[in-house]
């Protein structure tokens, strides 16, 4: 079983740290405290933790001064400040200088929990060693001895002591992320922090200030300074993760900060020296964005000056067995129990599937199958019901499709419509581009891009169907 995270607690009210330790500890984290910033500081020195939470104001040392000498002897080690209004403009100073975030007090617990939580997170993925190639229990591997594999191993190795940037590029589920950890992990800027943004999980009008930060005012709901990932990852690694959902602005943005090697907070004038890798990745075909206008050129020569390819799954069948064994032995060792047999046919089975989502696909499916045998051996019967599972639509067993065509057939039989084809066609049509619409939250450029047609189609079939881009 996984260790619980430790928190260590740095604040001098007795109350405030009987009930936050009552909150943490109900949350699965083992909580320390000292009750001033020298005690803090040395109980940071030698005692592993995994996040400080320091109130701002303290005996000894100050939070400020906390921050500074726990970033110069642990640079990775997350800092949550707790602060008062009065203070916040120091707090942001401290921000800059190495803290993870602050809170404003009063706060409610949920937003501090989600904000623990966050942080050990990202502190965890710096340090969990990426093994490569090694049937490693416990943490994350880059699994496989094929010719393909080989080759990405060969590149990790020498772009990570490099200064430069990397393009990593393959389908979703392939394992990008992975070769981003690795590349990070063996590189000369390891101890330094490693920050992950998803370009793709953060709407566009948020993502400038999640890259940049912003100040005060910038726009509507900017009550405060605000650093941004560019200035957390400062001498350390950026992973910019689907870069390939940015927005043409956005990237325009980037490309100077790859320029300049400098910032502008949302809203600034000030100019803030930056010294950041960046590691990027997409699952787009760059070169068919480019010339659909959806992707800067100049940008991408910027980003690709080393580019990893990472395969698919169907072009390196022959490292499934190894996947499947060290998915088996995860899972064994999160529950606690032996790892089981598998027999030799549910391998051949697994094997032979075409995997369009790739490791992730494969993953889920032993997942499945690891819960289907209970503890005993794993068999042809609990695969082929696992990969069954792990590829069905949650909640939909097609019942209401055909359903719908048998009514459809049954009134063409009938003499009651005239064309059963082009209604179905339109049917599924009309259904397909609401949905995309609806999940691009009125996007039109990303659900046409979501669905492979052109802007120009995507805009004619939702007036065709009568579909307002803001459902």
């Amino acid at each position: 079983m996984k260790p619980r995270p430790k928190i260590l607690l740095v604040e001098d009210d007795p109350q405030v740290v009987t009930a936050l330790t009552r909150v943490l500890c109900d949350e699965g984290y083992d909580v320390i405290h000292a009750l001033d910033g020298t005690k803090g500081l040395s109980l940071a020195r030698s005692e592993p933790c995994d996040l400080v939470i320091t109130d701002f104001k303290l005996p000894g040392l100050s939070g400020m001064e906390l921050v500074q000498n726990l970033h110069d002897a642990r640079p990775r080690l997350p800092v949550i400040l707790m602060t008062a209004h009065g203070t916040t403009d120091t707090a942001i100073e401290a921000t800059k200088l190495g803290a993870y975030d602050y809170l404003l007090k009063p706060f409610e617990i949920p937003d501090l929990l989600a904000l623990v939580e966050k942080a050990v997170a990202s502190y965890q993925v710096m340090l969990e060693p990426i093994d490569i190639s090694e049937l490693s229990p416990g943490h994350s591997a880059i699994i496989g001895k094929s010719r393909a594999m080989q080759k990405i191993y060969k590149e990790i190795g020498r772009v990570a002591s490099t200064p430069t940037t990397v393009l990593i590029r393959g389908e979703t589920g392939t394992g990008k992320e992975l070769v981003a950890r690795a590349i990070y992990q063996h590189s000369d800027r390891a101890n330094k922090p490693f920050i992950t943004v998803n370009c793709a999980a953060i709407p566009e009008t948020l993502l400038e200030s999640e890259l940049f930060g912003h100040e005060k005012g910038a726009f509507t709901g900017a009550e405060m300074r605000r650093i941004g990932r560019f200035e957390q990852a400062h001498q350390g690694t950026i992973f910019l993760d689907e870069i390939g959902d940015m927005s043409i602005n956005t990237q325009a943005k980037l490309l100077r900060v790859l320029q300049e090697k400098s910032i502008q907070r949302v809203g600034g004038k000030e100019i803030i020296p930056t010294d950041v890798r960046i590691i990027a990745a997409t699952h787009r075909d760059l070169d068919t964005a480019i010339n659909a206008k959806e992707f800067r050129e100049d940008l991408y020569y910027r980003l690709n000056v080393v580019g990893i390819t990472v395969p698919p799954l169907r072009q390196r069948n022959d490292d499934i067995p190894d996947l499947t064994r060290y998915f088996l032995m995860r899972y064994a060792i999160e529950s606690n129990v032996e790892i089981p047999a598998i027999h030799p046919d549910a391998i051949c089975f697994l094997t032979e599937q075409l995997w369009p989502g790739n490791v992730r696909e494969l993953e889920n499916a032993i997942r499945k199958a690891f819960a289907l045998a209970r503890g005993y051996a794993i068999g042809l019967e609990e695969v082929r019901q696992a990969v069954t599972l792990s590829r069905k639509p949650a909640g939909n067993d097609g019942s209401a499709i055909s359903g719908f065509i048998s009514d459809l057939i049954g009134a063409a039989s009938r003499g009651e419509i005239q064309n059963a084809h082009a209604t179905v066609i339109a049917a599924a049509e009309r259904e397909l581009f609401s949905q995309a619409i609806k999940l691009a939250h009125g996007n039109q450029a990303k659900a046409a891009r979501w669905l492979g047609v052109s802007r120009a189609t995507m805009r004619e079939k939702l007036i065709q169907f009568q579909v307002h881009p803001s459902l």
